[in-house]
């Protein structure tokens, strides 16, 4: 069976897209209005969604169903996945009495909540972002940061900030890699205007989740460490994307950020040290009980952990991962299967794409190269270095951490299923068309698109997959440089992460807020629309007046 979207008139456009951002005004108002919790807003979205793709835009039922559960598959494997194995590495180390010493081995070289953010939420958590990405890097940082102390709403809301400045590079470059090849432009030419749009927002990203946490008079008593973690980041990732290519900003950035906040802590440390008022603060005197190797240890679960899903998500090593079950399992891992009833069976059309084309299905079980086994492995791995801890108290805490994300499985399923409807259904791509009507003001809207893109599927890549060739498309209609309108995709997208339902899932599920997800949406709503606005002022400057700053 083919079915075909047929488009509303262009007279119609504005009420279409309206009428499509019924599921999103659904899922606004149950988690910033009534504050629902997360798998009751996602089921409700996800139903209004299903409802309007059938009577509204005529989508057949069995169709709706398919890309539905489609997108649920996807939730499930490779998110999901992520998620679990994250969340019991963090739980085997508080069982085994080793994240004690990490937090100990922390206090020693910070107490300072604020230094501690940037450390783990900023630094370490972009090196996580640029090795596997796809909701790793929140689950980890935010758990550690709620095993240090941290208020969970404060652990969960800052790291979903931070992990603002590494997206667009995330998983070894996917996102940007995957907007050039949508949109057939090139993609070291796209990597470096995103390195000359995101840099100007990393550079204050260290400084803005201090004020976050204790407004601007106390963050200028980190003043040193703020500007030296966002300098190094700022300067490495302009460096990297511009002269390498989009695989290693975040990855370098993120080292050359830790190594100048470790030096600069060997030197100079802040006038107070600085804790929620709510907590209290822990007093760390005398020599350390733990040697440096038990120390060592104790960290290792995650120095593993970020060998592991470097060397995981490296492109030429993916193949031989991906054939590691035999030659009967690569066509499945590597190339996937077509999704039955969906594959193919809906044609994308002009002007979302340059020529009419079948909206391809394929789903990917590559279970031994996805960044959630590379964890798994590393879990494994790391139980014999946890004294007194054994495969016999992990294998329980693997299946009791399933069930301790019980309801956020549910939510991040829902959540992906309502974001396929709407991408085959064509409610999508009918409110990215509605931005394209904005002519000469349209380089100030197109990173609205990359932004609406991220908050329905989660990821940046998914977002410039969606919407890359329509940016190309517009710009070149109204004149603009259309790889900077395909960049301004992938930066104006980093901004929707932390509003993205999945992400907000993967937090709450991390930091144990579950049934709190309408809190935390409300906690990163407005930093998400002025981090948002920046890029988009930003794109309109450089697309008219500062011109010269692109490539």
């Amino acid at each position: 069976m083919n079915w075909v979207q047929n488009y509303d008139p262009l007279s119609n456009i504005l009420l279409s897209a309206l009428v499509a951002a019924v599921p999103l005004y659904v899922l606004f108002y149950m988690l910033a209005v009534r504050r629902a919790k997360g798998h009751f807003a996602a089921a409700l979205g996800t139903s209004a969604a299903v409802l309007l793709a059938i009577l509204v835009w005529g989508m057949p039922v069995n169709l709706a169903v398919n890309a539905t559960l489609y997108g649920a598959a996807y939730g499930l494997f490779p998110i999901v996945w992520i998620v679990i194995t994250a969340v019991w590495i963090y739980n085997m180390t508080v069982e085994s009495g080793e994240f004690e010493i990490i937090k100990d081995s922390l206090a020693r070289l910070t107490d300072d909540r604020r230094l501690q953010a940037i450390f783990i939420a900023f630094a370490f958590g972009s090196f996580i972002e640029g090795t596997a990405g796809f909701g790793t890097p929140v689950a980890i940082t935010a758990a550690m940061l709620v095993g240090l102390g941290f208020n969970p709403l404060y652990a969960a809301g800052i790291c979903l900030i931070a992990n603002t400045a590494p997206v667009a590079f995330g998983a070894i470059g996917i996102p940007v890699i995957v907007a050039g090849q949508v949109s057939g432009l090139d993609t070291m030419h796209i990597s470096q205007i995103v390195g000359r749009q995101l840099p100007f927002l990393s550079i204050i990203v260290p400084m803005w989740l201090c004020v976050t946490m204790c407004g601007f008079k106390r963050s200028l008593e980190v003043l040193p460490a703020v500007l030296v973690a966002g300098v190094c980041f700022a300067g490495s990732q302009y460096a990297f994307s511009n002269f390498h290519g989009p695989t290693l900003p975040d990855i370098m950035s993120a080292i050359v950020t830790i190594i100048g906040l470790v030096l600069l802590l060997r030197v100079w440390k802040p006038a107070t040290t600085w804790h929620f008022p709510d907590e209290t603060p822990s007093s760390v005197t005398g020599p350390s009980p733990y040697s440096f190797g038990e120390i060592i240890r104790a960290w290792m679960p995650y120095i593993i952990l970020a060998v592991m899903v470097f060397f995981w998500g490296l492109p030429e090593i993916k193949p031989y991962l991906d054939g590691a079950l035999g030659a009967g399992y690569t066509p499945l891992a590597a190339k996937g299967f077509a999704w039955p009833g969906l594959h193919n069976a809906i044609e994308k059309t002009m002007p979302i794409v340059a020529a009419n084309a079948p909206y391809g299905a394929m789903y990917k079980l590559n279970i031994i190269s996805a960044a959630g086994t590379a964890i798994l492995f590393t879990g494994l791995a790391a139980v014999p270095m946890m004294p007194k801890y054994g495969y016999g108290q992990a294998i329980p805490c693997l299946f009791r951490t399933m069930h301790q994300l019980r309801f956020p499985i549910v939510t991040i399923a829902m959540i992906l299923g309502l974001a396929q409807i709407m991408n085959y259904s064509g409610m999508s791509s009918t409110m990215g068309l509605a931005f394209t009507k904005t002519g000469w003001l349209f380089p100030f809207f197109s990173p609205l698109l990359g932004w609406l893109g991220v908050f329905l599927t989660g990821s940046d890549t998914s977002s410039n997959a969606l919407f890359s060739g329509l940016q190309r498309t517009t710009a070149t209609s109204v004149g603009m440089d259309p790889h900077l309108a395909v960049a301004a995709n992938s930066s104006g997208g980093v901004t929707g992460k932390m509003i993205s339902p999945q992400s907000i899932s993967v937090a709450t599920a991390a930091t144990k807020m579950v049934g709190q997800e309408g809190q935390l949406f409300r906690f990163t709503l407005w930093h998400s629309v002025a981090m948002t606005m920046f890029i988009c002022v930003l794109t309109m400057l450089q697309a008219y007046p500062l011109k010269w700053m692109l490539p």
